[in-house]
């Protein structure tokens, strides 16, 4: 059978996202008739339509399309999910890993969508601190479970590329809430697990 690419795209934005990309070109000093650059502004226009999905997403209803009754109260962890944003300031892409947990409070969800809250949320202009505080908001707001715990560990491109220009380092942001916020232990166990 094969693959095939199910790319979804608003047409009317995709059309004056590529014009603008054009003029871009052209502002630059390009000859956008050039057989390499033909079609870069529809490449581009689609590439930012992807890169920030998550405007079109409800990472609530994320959570909510797999929540289910469970008396379970331990940490529930999904570590090492990998994001890829785009830096409101300079719209340079930032990556790395985010680290999250709960403790359930009657409710879990399914594992598979937290990770999705993570994207959500990361496909969007996006600051990291902003970024971590969001994921964790959404899953006390959702769940309501006994704490939320969410570090996020990434690497920004203005950071390596651009101004300060230094290669491996690594931004680290964290939030807590409830017992990860409360029980100096419990956030022990975390910070462990993770590491």
């Amino acid at each position: 059978m094969g693959f095939t690419k199910n790319d979804q795209y608003n047409e009317e934005a995709l059309q004056e996202l590529a014009f603008h990309y054009k003029e871009i070109l052209r502002i630059l000093g390009e000859d956008q008739n050039r057989e390499g650059l033909l079609k870069t502004p529809i490449r581009v226009a689609r590439s930012v339509q992807f890169l920030t999905q998550g405007y079109d997403q409800d990472p609530a209803a994320i959570l909510n399309s797999a929540r289910f009754a469970e008396e379970y109260q331990q940490m529930v962890l999904v570590k090492d999910i990998e994001l890829y944003s785009l830096c409101e300031h300079h719209l340079l892409p930032f990556y790395g890993k985010a680290h999250v947990a709960y403790i359930p409070n009657g409710y879990i969800t399914g594992l598979s969508k937290v990770a999705r809250v993570v994207d959500a949320f990361a496909r969007r202009l996006q600051v990291q601190e902003r970024l971590t505080v969001q994921i964790r908001d959404c899953i006390q707001q959702t769940l309501n479970p006994l704490g939320v715990a969410v570090v996020i560990e990434a690497e920004h491109m203005c950071m390596q590329i651009r101004g300060v220009q230094k290669q491996h380092s690594v931004t680290v942001t964290s939030a807590f809430t409830g017992a990860f916020l409360n029980h100096s232990k419990t956030r022990e166990e975390f910070m462990h697990l993770i590491k």
